[in-house]
């Protein structure tokens, strides 16, 4: 994905959150505030202790001087950060809509949003993952410049990005969470591990206790947005070379089918100690059995159909190692079914073509 496809992709992402955030300010605000006001008003009329509220306003008591404690969680920071909850599939709970249309609206935005994240989730993923393999690209340069075996170089190159990447995207958001909203290490851990597998309990949930949480969330929503980007390259990663080794693990076996067909050792290569063949006997391992008056008694007596087509000893032989083969690639790994589809493949052209000559010639 190119980089202006993805920033087009980004901008339209945060255009959408912001969208979301208005509609589900305009359709659960209200709707809460016109409910609070008619719960004070039962209060108010039901409770004795209002006179003494009168009593004081008589004395001289200056309402307008007092804070209005009729607050909300709805905010413009608080219902972008619900619209990125649902998105990113994490749905933490500590918000939700409660009116009918809210809940219809936060249907039809999960459907279209969801997919929309997971394209931006690729796109990111697919440019970190490239910023990821030039960076373990220049760490193997670095170790093969100093005669280092080139096994070792990958797994190290291997381990040190990903320990990188959880430096960055678990470590130190870990440290940010415990002073900013004073939990335990553990606490925050636990909630940063919860959060990028988008399981999300709702147990802890950031910016409730702190006053800058207004700016607080965007940016846990931004930090979310690159921290499962970069799991999902990781996973990437990892899928990759898996899918290399199963290639290559696919050949090597097919290396040593084609050895075994050929009746040709084993290459020792790559490191794997492949199972060399029994030797088979040789012609001196057989004795010829001695017996003077056999010679007279088969010259005299015609042959039997049983001895007719009898092979000779050295194809005797030649079947004995072949047993042997059959045994060693039984005890191998089987062929994929691709390489018989394949041998499948080459054998019918054959066969259509000698029908073929066989046609023309009887014409």
């Amino acid at each position: 994905m190119r980089c202006t496809t993805l920033t087009a992709l980004l901008l339209g992402v945060m255009l959408y959150l912001v969208m979301g955030a208005l509609v589900f300010l305009t359709l659960e605000t209200e709707q809460k505030y016109q409910g609070l006001n008619g719960h004070c008003e039962h209060i108010l009329t039901k409770l004795s202790c209002v006179q003494g509220v009168f009593s004081a306003v008589e004395a001289g008591l200056d309402v307008s001087s007092l804070s209005a404690n009729l607050t909300t969680r709805w905010d413009m920071a608080s219902a972008i950060f619900f619209c990125g909850t649902i998105i990113t599939t994490i749905g933490f709970g500590n918000l939700s809509p409660h009116t009918t249309y809210g809940q219809l609206f936060c249907v039809c935005y999960a459907l279209v949003g969801i997919p929309m994240f997971g394209i931006l989730l690729a796109g990111v993923g697919d440019h970190m993952g490239t910023v990821l393999r030039r960076a373990v690209a220049k760490i193997e340069t670095l170790f093969l410049k100093r005669k280092v075996r080139p096994t070792t170089v990958r797994v190290i190159s291997a381990v040190l990005s990903i320990l990188i990447g959880c430096l960055i995207f678990l470590a130190v958001p870990t440290v940010v969470f415990q002073e900013v909203e004073e939990w335990t290490f553990l606490e925050s851990l636990y909630f940063v591990v919860i959060t990028l597998t988008t399981v999300g309990f709702g147990d802890f949930v950031p910016g409730g206790g702190t006053k800058d949480g207004k700016i607080f969330k965007p940016l846990v929503l931004l930090w979310i947005v690159f921290g499962l980007a970069y799991f999902a390259s990781i996973l990437t990663m990892i899928g990759n070379w898996l899918r290399v080794l199963s290639k290559r693990t696919r050949a090597e076996v097919r290396l040593t089918e084609l050895d075994a067909e050929h009746g040709l050792p084993y290459p020792q290569s790559a490191g794997i100690q492949r199972p060399v063949p029994p030797a088979a006997p040789t012609l001196e391992a057989f004795p010829p059995y001695s017996a003077p008056h056999l010679p007279s008694i088969l010259s005299v007596l015609p042959p039997s159909p049983d001895t007719v087509g009898a092979p000779p000893p050295s194809c005797q032989l030649l079947d004995f190692f072949g047993e042997n083969l059959a045994y060693i690639d039984e005890s191998s790994d089987t062929l994929s079914e691709r390489g018989q589809v394949s041998e499948e493949r080459r054998r019918r052209p054959r066969k259509r073509k000698q029908g073929f000559k066989q046609l023309m010639i009887c014409i």
